[in-house]
């Protein structure tokens, strides 16, 4: 009898347990409890511990032949070697948006590559990671600007790929310095939301449609200037008054081929917009809500990642149309069913500090993952190196000041760009986010963060820079784009400053009003730190052009690509 007592009694417990773990998971939000849902994976340790520079060997049968057909993207069998551990039979191919097709008018063979170590073996994976890019570091002189920048949003908060520094062997033969960057897929996901995770896209302007390389057959010489509609990038009420020097936001091209002729007869890319002109971008890339058609969202659901059905669409179409109900109503409590509000601020704040023209708020309307989980939009951050100012010629004035109310291609009271506009659309948000702007100056600036990582950066991949034998640089130019950078970051924290405090302002409207409150950046050249025409010489402030390449195979130095939006991006 005491025994069936005893087993009484520990059913009674376990089913009171079972009720309690019940209703703490079901309601813990409520309560303050909240569950992780991210993953440790273990590449995490692995690979993309940052305090040093990795080693990655390529073995492959014929490089010479992959290099041949490397623009086709096509996956091509390898064993890779990371820090001495063989992953044996993956797949390797160029990677790349139009940087495919301009190292290959550099007469240089430099690619950017992707490896997807499950490409012909489903079960194989590295420590859990099922893709890796490997940048190839064009256009950019300081070798750094992707890696801080996706520090920062790691640092700040926001869902950011992982990234790390490989020194490249081909067949044990030197290759290079690259950087190593976590694929957003199904890894990525997993780890940072767990295995039930949501759907995630790919938007791009450059995509016409999709496709795997997001933009890799678009030309933009091909693009007829006569077809632009008249006064296209330009933002209203261009600034004809404002003193010399000041009219160059998003950019005076001197530095631009001849060929490159995108925008209207002003001579600019596009940049600030009106609400009809806003940059080159179709509205659904630019994540505006437009009708309730599935098939008005081209852009959006050919480029999806993930599986998606009928459902998912019209439950990612219904929440643009919130947020853009909620924008106009000036609703905050709207706008927070439709936007992970926490998520996309600080994501914003990050991308608004480094100016970043060939993004979302400039003019081309790409290089971001759109992520949707339970009617929740959220953005994940994707290729830098045309970040700090280097998209379009800008001049160093205007990237500095950048207003943060109003940034890039972002016009005042617009709603353009909705997944930014909604923060200056109510006030509560727009204190928010000064607020998170605050919080990242004294996170960042104050605590000496930015120049210490820049520095330290610095001292762990110079030899390598050194002794890299394909870099788009020289040492010299590597020298100097670095502490171009420095000055860059520094000068930027200061005008952000002045603007959280009011004695800049924070919209383009209040600096023309006041623009000798604006940080003088007059002692940088911002092409230094590499730019779309890869940085070299060909107009006035942008350097003396005595080299003007990468290696080609022979060992000589061939000229500068034709120029392009980011040579980057890859899906």
């Amino acid at each position: 009898m005491s025994t069936h007592k005893l087993i009484d009694k520990v059913c009674i417990f376990v089913i009171i347990f079972a009720v309690l773990a019940t209703v703490l998971f079901m309601n813990g939000s409520a309560i303050g409890i909240t569950a992780d849902d991210s993953v440790e994976m273990g590449y995490e340790e692995l690979l993309f511990d940052d305090s040093y520079v990795h080693t990655i060997d390529i073995e492959i049968d014929d490089w010479d032949s992959f290099l041949e057909t490397a623009t086709s993207e096509e996956y091509s069998a390898a064993n890779v070697t990371i820090d001495g551990e063989t992953v044996y039979n993956v797949g390797i191919r160029g990677k790349g948006n139009t940087s495919l097709s301009t190292v290959e008018q550099l007469d240089s063979d430099r690619y950017s590559f992707k490896i997807e170590f499950d490409c012909y073996e489903s079960s194989n994976t590295y420590h859990g990671l099922d893709k890796l890019c490997l940048n190839n570091l064009i256009q950019d002189y300081t070798m750094m600007k992707d890696y801080i920048a996706y520090k920062l949003m790691g640092e700040f908060g926001v869902d950011a790929p992982l990234v790390s520094y490989v020194y490249i062997t081909v067949n044990g033969e030197d290759w290079g310095l690259y950087l190593a960057v976590e694929a957003v897929e199904d890894s990525f996901l997993e780890r940072n939301n767990g295995t039930n995770y949501g759907n995630l896209y790919k938007p791009d302007t450059l995509s016409m449609g999709g496709g795997r390389g997001n933009g890799r057959d678009f030309d933009m010489n091909d693009v007829d200037s006569s077809d632009m509609p008249e006064g296209f990038g330009k933002k209203p009420d261009d600034n004809d008054d404002m003193p010399e020097g000041f009219d160059k936001k998003p950019g005076d091209n001197d530095d631009m081929p001849e060929e490159f002729d995108p925008g209207d007869s002003s001579g600019e890319l596009p940049g600030k917009g009106s609400e009809e002109h806003g940059g080159m971008g179709s509205d659904d890339s630019k994540l505006k809500y437009i009708d309730d058609d599935i098939d008005s969202y081209s852009n959006i659901f050919d480029s999806a990642k993930t599986n998606i059905k009928k459902s998912d669409k019209k439950r990612l179409i219904n929440s643009l149309k919130t947020l853009s109900e909620g924008i106009e109503e000036q609703d905050a409590d709207k706008i927070a069913e439709a936007v992970d509000v926490d998520a996309v601020m600080r994501y914003m704040v990050v991308h608004n500090f480094l100016v970043n023209g060939d993004s979302y708020t400039g003019s081309m309307i790409h290089n971001y993952y759109l992520y949707e989980e339970d009617g929740l939009l959220s953005m994940i951050p994707w290729d830098y190196n045309l970040a700090y100012g280097s998209f379009q010629g800008q001049d160093a004035d205007g990237a500095v000041n950048d207003p943060i109310d109003t940034p890039l291609s972002v016009s005042e009271d617009s709603d353009d760009r909705p997944m930014f506009s909604w923060i200056t659309s109510c006030d509560e948000y727009t204190e928010m986010y000064h607020e998170y702007y605050g919080d990242f100056l004294e996170q960042f600036y104050t605590s000496g963060y930015l120049q210490d990582i820049i520095e330290s950066t610095y001292n762990m991949i110079s030899k390598y820079v050194e002794k890299d034998p394909t870099k788009f640089c020289t040492t010299e130019e590597f020298e100097t784009a670095v502490e171009t950078m420095k000055t860059f970051v520094e000068l930027r924290c200061q005008s952000i400053s002045g603007q959280l405090d009011g004695t800049i302002g924070s919209t383009d409207a209040e600096q023309e009003e006041n623009p000798d409150a604006l940080i003088d950046a007059s002692s940088i050249t911002l092409s230094d730190m590499g730019s779309m025409g890869g940085g070299m010489g060909g107009g006035p402030g942008q350097g003396d052009g005595e080299h003007s390449g990468p290696p080609s195979v022979d060992g000589e130095h061939s000229g500068p690509p034709s120029g392009g939006p980011d040579q980057n991006s890859d899906g």
